[in-house]
């Protein structure tokens, strides 16, 4: 089991979803996050003066997948989420100790769907 992190453009999130859906990808948790990389966010001139603005705002997914799915998830977000400029995001992989559905209280792969 994996849980996968991805920071996109919040412009991005309708086609992120559009391909992961394609990928039989259905499960997922959306949220709004403030951020930046290398572009170190937004600058503006002010009196004459380079300012850098602190934080972009982004979008922060959250996937739970089984090891059949990795592949075929990042595939799906980097499809979605590719524009080809700088801070189009950035996709993390981590192993997934556990997982426990609530409500029947099944554990493992079984839990994620």
């Amino acid at each position: 089991m994996k849980l996968i992190v991805a920071i996109i453009q919040p412009h991005r999130l309708e086609e992120v979803k559009t391909e992961l859906y394609k990928a039989d990808v259905n499960l997922i948790t959306v949220s709004e996050v403030l951020g930046h990389g290398r572009q170190k966010g937004v600058t503006e001139v002010y009196r004459g003066a380079k300012e850098t603005g602190n934080l972009i705002r982004k979008i922060r997914l959250e996937i739970a997948v089984n090891e059949n799915f990795v592949e075929p998830t990042i595939k799906a977000i980097v499809k979605g989420a590719k524009t080809g400029e700088t801070g189009d995001g950035k996709i993390f992989v981590v192993d997934l100790k556990e997982c426990v559905r609530i409500r029947t209280e099944e554990r493992g792969g079984v839990a994620i769907g």
